[in-house]
């Protein structure tokens, strides 16, 4: 099968494309630099190769034909991406680099090593959106995500950045008050978090029968779950790499060093087509030997191999 690109002036692809978007051979030429002859010329041989007439000249414009419009929208599309690779193959060091990610490891984890960063890179300023909705890198003006998953997502490249792993935490007072020396004693214990993932950790740990009382609060991100349990509302199931600074100080304790993974990972991802921008490149290097560098990383990879 031929290509229908095969033999086609891209040249007067680019000239009608502009047209198309300004509705003016006129302002056509002037974003282009060229004069309205060369547009009206670009427009014709176009037409010629592609057997269709493309506008409708009317007293103050043009207007594409429903031809014309199709391959307007195309055009455009076209355009942008290409505009946007160039960009990307040739930006200065200058400029912001857009990043989506979890609020839990935005807070927890990111946000304390960011400055190192941005020391490192002082003229990309650097914006941090925390959303637990899936942002379209594709189409949404977003250069780097960090997200939970298998790290497989069309149109995306990935690396893994730290295991899915989660532990029960809770204050020490709580610890004290419930004595707690083996997993099966959380059986009774005030809970927090859903049921389901307690049942995983119960099960991976060797506790077979989880009974009751039920997990008594449940939240929509972890670090609201974290907060109870730092009230001493009860023992929550959270990670021990984004809390790891927490247990340090021993404001949090974790009672077992058992963990089990509840998710395939976190993962820093970013556009395939856009691989090769520098500063997607800058930091994805950086983050990654953040992580390397983390010891309750390390750890984390280390217990569950």
């Amino acid at each position: 099968m031929s290509d229908p690109l095969s033999g086609l002036p891209l040249a007067s692809i680019r000239v009608f494309e502009a047209a198309a978007r300004l509705r003016s051979f006129t302002r056509a030429a002037e974003e282009l630099g060229m004069t309205q002859a060369a547009v009206s010329w670009q427009i014709k041989a176009l037409e010629t190769r592609l057997g269709l007439s493309l506008f409708r000249r009317l007293p103050r414009e043009v207007a594409p034909t429903e031809p014309g419009e199709r391959l307007s929208r195309a055009a455009t599309e076209a355009m942008l991406l290409l505009r946007r690779a160039i960009s990307d193959l040739t930006e200065a060091d200058d400029g912001v680099l857009s990043i989506t990610s979890l609020a839990t490891l935005a807070s927890q984890w990111l946000a304390q090593r960011l400055g190192e960063f941005q020391v490192a890179n002082p003229g990309l300023a650097v914006r941090v959106d925390t959303s637990s909705t899936l942002t379209d890198l594709m189409r949404e003006n977003v250069d780097i995500a960090i997200r939970s998953g298998n790290g497989k997502w069309p149109g995306l490249d990935a690396a893994l950045l730290m295991p899915g792993v989660f532990t029960p935490l809770c204050a020490p007072d709580l610890c004290a008050r419930l004595n707690l020396q083996r997993p099966a004693d959380l059986v009774a214990a005030p809970r927090i978090g859903e049921e389901k993932e307690w049942a995983a950790w119960f099960a991976s740990a060797g506790v077979e029968s989880v009974g009751h009382p039920a997990v008594r609060l449940r939240a929509d991100f972890q670090a609201l779950e974290v907060a109870a349990a730092l009230g001493g509302q009860g023992v929550a199931l959270a990670s021990p790499i984004l809390y790891a600074r927490e247990i340090a100080a021993g404001v949090l304790v974790q009672p077992f060093a058992h963990m089990v993974e509840l998710s395939a990972g976190y993962w820093v991802c970013w556009p395939t087509d856009r691989r090769l921008s520098p500063k997607i490149a800058r930091f994805r290097d950086w983050v990654l030997k953040a992580a390397a560098d983390d010891p309750a990383i390390t750890a984390a990879f280390d217990a569950i191999r």
